[in-house]
């Protein structure tokens, strides 16, 4: 009696993002035409209609216990692009820790032509105009390379609030992209340079920019980013996120989260007794104020600067283009 030969174990199915091919030929027999698909070692056409797969797009599948992250996506989408491509724009951004307005696409460029695939957006560039470089195998643009491809895509506070957000994500510095900008050609040149002029360091959040930005198109003083008090010792007490230290006057933009965290809550408290003990002034800046109220804000901040002693110019109007708030919405002090 002869002992069964053991049963090979099947291949693991993928882990990364893969691509199932179609290819079509002729039947020599019928003549008519016969479409095959072309599967990775491990899947099979059962398993990828049953099995433990999802489809990122047409054509392009990951496993369920893949994490779909922004890279995942970008790597399915590169499958389903020109060999040259790379990973661009607000996916480029997302990776890099940038802050853009979510679309929902992945964002690619390349020189040839563009593929046309559901949820990927694609971009056609010079050949040799787009500095990339490589992430866990993914070719993506670098950020400063991202920062100025966004130029002509977002308007100057979605870009101010991308260049603070990348800096804060040690991808860049103030100055590289001031220098990037200063030597672009491209579409939205304009709008970049005065964007990157305006790129700040120790930002520690994007409602931050944009309340920042609401100042200074207001044409108020730019305040002071992240002001730090020190203990005697020199170690920091408090920071505060945008301030005017010789007048004493903090404008701080308070989150949901300094009302649910206890150890949050516990540390405003302490500041706050510090502050009336040194006869600082604090002005709160929340979402509505920036979304709903901008010109009603303004107005208390100008309040606020006066009530300190600061001298206060007549207020720009270019606040108002990028920051319409809603009808009433008024910013001159009666």
């Amino acid at each position: 009696m002869t002992r069964a030969e053991p049963r090979p174990t099947p291949p693991e199915p993928p882990r990364a993002p893969f691509r199932v091919t179609v290819q079509t030929t002729k039947d020599e027999q019928t003549g008519r035409k016969v479409s095959r698909r072309s599967y990775p070692l491990g899947v099979t056409d059962w398993s990828l209609r049953r099995g433990p797969f999802r489809r990122l797009f047409r054509g392009v599948y990951v496993h369920r216990e893949t994490e779909v992250t922004e890279l995942v996506r970008a790597a399915g989408a590169l499958l389903v692009s020109p060999a040259d491509s790379a990973v661009s724009h607000h996916t480029a951004a997302r990776i890099w820790g940038g802050v853009v307005p979510e679309d929902g696409l992945v964002h690619v460029s390349t020189t040839a032509a563009r593929p046309k695939v559901q949820g990927i957006r694609a971009h056609r560039v010079k050949v040799g105009g787009q500095r990339c470089l490589k992430l866990d195998g993914v070719r993506v643009t670098t950020a400063v390379q991202t920062f100025l491809d966004l130029g002509s895509d977002l308007g100057l506070v979605d870009l101010v609030v991308l260049g603070d957000s990348l800096v804060k994500a040690g991808q860049t510095t103030p100055a590289e992209l001031v220098q990037a900008a200063a030597g672009f050609r491209g579409g939205g040149r304009r709008v970049l340079r005065r964007a990157a002029s305006l790129v700040r360091p120790e930002v520690d959040s994007p409602m931050e920019s944009r309340t920042r930005m609401l100042i200074v198109l207001a044409g108020l003083p730019e305040p002071t980013i992240n002001h730090k008090v020190r203990w005697p010792t020199g170690s920091v007490r408090f920071r505060f996120d945008l301030c005017y230290p010789d007048a004493k006057l903090i404008i701080e933009y308070d989150g949901r989260q300094h009302a649910e965290s206890d150890r949050q809550w516990d540390g405003d408290i302490d500041r706050r007794e510090w502050m009336d003990s040194t006869e600082w002034r604090l002005v709160i800046v929340r979402s509505k104020d920036i979304y709903n109220t901008p010109g009603q804000t303004l107005q208390r901040i100008m309040s606020a600067m006066r009530d300190k002693g600061m001298t206060v110019p007549r207020l720009s109007d270019e606040w108002r283009a990028h920051f319409p708030g809603r009808p009433g919405d008024v910013a001159e002090p009666a």
